[in-house]
Formats: structure tokens, C-alpha cells, sequence
């Protein structure tokens, strides 16, 4: 197995030279949009080598990511490390670390429930607990879960439950006195090399646990590489191997198998795969994929609804072709360097369909007053210039200033999406001669938004829709006036 000598980047080889063609990696790549699959990136580590890396730009090396539940396995690994410091057992009962927000009756299966039952997503619980979470008044996530009924008996009943993560970050914070971030800083960040992650808290402070951090690509390649390595880098032991092979290994049952991978089994906030491998994953295509028996490790991050469908392609054209050794291909070397053209060249496209429009000078600075709306948006202007249209939206958190190319990515920074400087790539056309459609990539998500406007003298219709979204990913109509 390949080991990593440096704590600072993982060592970059010809994939040839570990064992699998770039051919099968050029085809993997193909398969992307001809199955309609938006990766913003993507790393292959064999034998402890970067063999292929790639950003489909305006994403970036250098840019942070958000991982959803990948975030997970990042909390079962603090736990691994607290557990490894005897600072806590996983059959140590969750209600003992908060006495004071524990229910006024304490249901059998509540006193039941232990560290371990919260790692393996086997609470007892038959829905998840987030909904109360997120509406409690109060803040106080810790109380909203513990006053979830529990119907099963704990260690019983798989439920993919984000608030049992969420309670390990608080479980940790308890007994340390410190945030799961800064916890792990120490411990795993700093002797990995991953510098400047970032950790959404609850309203108390307490790092969210089950989603909420953002590392760059290669900082999952590390995380997956410690795990492919048994808990060894740079010749300094991190994890215990027990941990290790616990955490990853089938813990409770999920499902009955066949062909999805997500009834292959569950360990400790990571999922069992088909072909011996397992994964950490959040929402929308954020992976970290370890083949022990290839002894592989996959980074990918994405906008996409179809995860099963990046894992198929994984299985299609990756897969097949690792073979032990370095193997010889004929003109190995031109197809290397085609690869590596091929991956330099990745790119998500800005859409060009009309580039201009007679309408541009009737929308020009003129502000248009929106009605009511969910999004509680006010007002909306475009001022434009023979490269660039300013899009000026007021919204919650006041004026949000936005630059567009005409058929290029411009950067901006802008609260949209939170109440944080959201990082965005925007692109404009026409998508007909009466419709301006607005592209905002933000590049640190797997989120874009399309938005168009319909103008009709001093009359517009707003709409817009997300490539992603947990709930509904299409506006309702939003009318305007100038």
C-alpha cells in the first residue's frame, strides 16, 4: 500500500505508472454529461499518488467546498479520537452528558440510547430529528432532540437521522469545553495539512455535526487516504486502526443489498459500497470514496441530484481498469498527456444563446419595485455595458451588488443564498429577445441559480430555479414595476 511521505500534498504520479490507463480515466470523464452528471471536481489517489485531478472551472483547487453530510464522517472520526483519549465510551447513555435538558419523563428507549447507537444512525427514532431541531424557538438543538419520542428500541432500526450527528458535536463539546473544529484542528487538521476549515454552528454555538464544513478537494483525498492507510500519515499514527475498521465496517443493516449504495450497510456516519468499498457523502454529490482493495481513494464534489449515478460511472470505467502494478500501454505517454490536457480543460460553460438584446436599453438603471414574495425580495435594477450588466437586488440583507459577463464568468460577492458573503460566478444572454436570464454559480456550493426576467416595458416577471435543492427548486412568479 502506498504511504504518504509529506503532510503538506499528496505526491502526483502518471496513472499508468499505479496501475490504471488514462484512457479509462478520459472515458470516465466522457460519461459525465452524456449522463448528465455536474461534478465541480474530481481527484483519484492510487497507492498514495494523485493520478488524475480536476476543476471544472470557475471552481477551483484553491476553493473550498461544502460537504453536506460528508461532514459526518469527519464528527465519527472526532469520536474515534475522544474515544482513543478515554475521554468518553460509545456505550455511554446520551442522556448522561445533559441532565439538565433531558424530557420530565424519560421514555425506556430514550435511557437507552447510547454514543454508539448516534454514530450508527440506529437511535431508535422512525423520523429524523432535524425538523424539531431547526423549529425550536429557543435554539437549544440539544433539548428539541431529546424531546423527539423514540419508538424503536435503540440499535434496532437504522434511520439516517442529521440530528444524531449533531449530538455527537455536542457530546464532544460538553466534555471538552471546546468545538468540534477546534477539537479536531490539532488532531487531524494540522498534521494533514488542511488549512482554514470552516464549521457552521446551531444558534449556541455548537458545530452542526451532521453538515456545515467546507475543505477543498484534496483536503477529502487526505481524509480518505488517513482511512485507506488505517490511521497512519507521515509516519505518525492519528487513528487507531480498531477504530478504523470499526467505524467503516457494517454496523447495522440498511437495506437488502442489490444495487444501490445506500442498502449496502452502515458503520459509524460511513456508508458500505459495493465491490468491498465504503464512502463518506453529502447531498448533491460530495464524496470521499475508499477501495481498500484497489487501494484507491476518490475525491469528488458536485452539483447533482443523481449520486448513484457518479458511484455507476466510478464502477463503469474506474473500476475495471486498476490493475496491480504500473502497466504498459502502448503510447502511454501521449495518452497521458491528452489526459492531462483533457483535465486542464474541464469547464462548466457560461449559457450563449441570444448575446444582446433592444430590451437592454429599456431595462437599463431603470429600478423595478417587486411585489410580496416568500424570498422577500424588494427591488431589482440593471445597469449595462458592452461586457458586463450589474444586477442590483434588495433583499433581506439589504443591496446586493452582482457583476455578469456577457457570455463569461465574472466574480462578485453578494449575500444570497445566507447572511454570509456568498462567492459567485455570474453569466448573462438573452434567452429570448424579451428575456434576460442571470447565471450564478456560487462556487463554494454545489449550488447555481438560473434567473430569468421577462420585460414588458416597465412590466417584469422574475422567476428562478435551483440545480439543486432539498425542498422546491422553481420560483413561483414574482411581478415587478418600474
Amino acid at each position: 500500500m502506498g504511504t504518504i511521505s509529506t503532510n503538506l500534498q499528496l505526491p502526483r504520479s502518471r496513472p499508468e505508472d499505479q496501475g490504471i490507463s488514462s484512457e479509462a480515466i478520459s472515458n470516465f470523464l466522457n460519461s459525465l454529461p452524456n449522463n448528465k452528471l455536474d461534478l465541480h471536481s474530481f481527484m483519484l489517489v492510487r497507492h498514495g499518488h494523485v493520478v488524475a485531478e480536476g476543476w471544472w472551472s470557475p471552481y477551483g483547487s484553491d476553493l473550498p467546498h461544502m460537504l453536506f453530510s460528508l461532514s459526518k464522517s469527519f464528527t465519527s472520526t472526532a469520536m474515534g479520537l475522544a474515544v482513543s483519549e478515554n475521554l468518553l465510551s460509545l456505550d455511554d447513555l446520551v442522556i448522561s452528558f445533559f441532565p439538565e435538558d433531558v424530557p420530565d419523563v424519560i421514555s425506556e428507549h430514550l435511557a437507552k440510547m447510547s454514543v454508539r447507537h448516534l454514530l450508527m444512525m440506529g437511535t431508535g427514532h422512525i423520523t429524523d430529528t432535524m425538523d424539531a431541531i431547526i423549529e425550536r424557538e429557543d435554539g437549544n438543538w440539544i433539548k428539541a432532540f431529546l424531546s423527539v419520542p423514540v419508538e424503536k428500541n435503540p440499535g434496532t432500526h437504522f434511520l439516517y437521522n442529521t440530528g444524531a450527528t449533531y449530538m455527537l458535536s455536542a457530546i464532544l463539546q460538553k466534555i471538552t469545553g471546546i468545538t468540534l473544529l477546534d477539537y479536531l484542528e490539532p488532531r487531524l487538521f494540522t498534521p494533514l495539512g488542511i488549512k482554514d476549515p470552516a464549521w457552521e454552528t446551531c444558534p449556541r454555538g455548537i458545530n452542526t455535526g451532521g453538515f456545515g464544513l467546507s475543505v477543498r478537494t484534496e483536503d477529502i483525498a487526505k481524509f480518505g487516504q488517513l482511512y485507506l492507510q488505517k490511521g497512519i500519515w507521515d509516519n505518525q499514527r492519528i487513528l487507531t486502526e480498531d477504530w478504523i475498521n470499526e467505524a467503516t465496517s457494517k454496523q447495522i443493516s440498511n437495506g437488502d443489498g442489490g444495487e444501490s449504495e445506500w442498502s449496502q450497510g452502515y458503520g459509524y456516519q460511513f456508508w458500505n459500497c459495493r465491490h468491498g468499498a465504503y464512502r463518506g457523502d453529502g447531498a448533491f454529490g460530495q464524496f470521499c470514496m475508499v477501495l481498500p482493495e484497489q487501494d484507491v481513494v476518490i475525491a469528488i464534489t458536485s452539483g447533482t441530484n443523481d449520486m448513484q449515478g457518479v458511484m455507476n460511472a466510478v464502477w463503469e470505467h474506474l473500476l475495471p481498469a486498476m490493475k496491480e502494478g504500473s502497466i504498459v500501454v502502448e503510447d502511454a505517454t501521449e495518452a497521458a498527456a491528452n489526459l492531462a490536457i483533457q483535465l486542464n480543460s474541464l469547464a462548466m460553460d457560461p449559457p450563449q444563446l441570444q448575446p444582446s438584446s433592444s430590451m437592454e436599453d429599456v431595462l437599463n438603471g431603470k429600478v423595478y419595485s417587486l411585489d410580496e414574495n416568500e424570498q422577500k425580495l424588494v427591488s431589482i435594477s440593471i445597469s449595462f455595458t458592452s461586457s458586463e450588466a450589474k444586477f442590483i437586488i434588495h433583499n433581506l440583507h439589504g443591496e446586493q451588488v452582482i457583476h455578469s459577463g456577457r457570455g463569461v464568468w465574472v466574480e462578485s460577492h453578494a449575500k444570497i443564498l445566507d447572511n454570509t458573503q456568498n462567492h459567485i460566478m455570474s453569466s448573462f444572454t438573452w434567452k429570448a429577445e424579451d428575456t434576460f436570464q442571470l447565471t450564478l454559480l456560487f462556487i463554494e456550493t454545489p449550488y447555481c441559480i438560473t434567473i430569468n426576467l421577462k420585460v414588458d416595458g416597465n412590466n417584469i416577471q422574475l422567476t428562478y430555479d435551483f440545480n439543486v435543492s432539498f425542498g422546491q427548486s422553481e420560483s413561483k412568479p414574482i411581478m415587478g414595476k418600474a
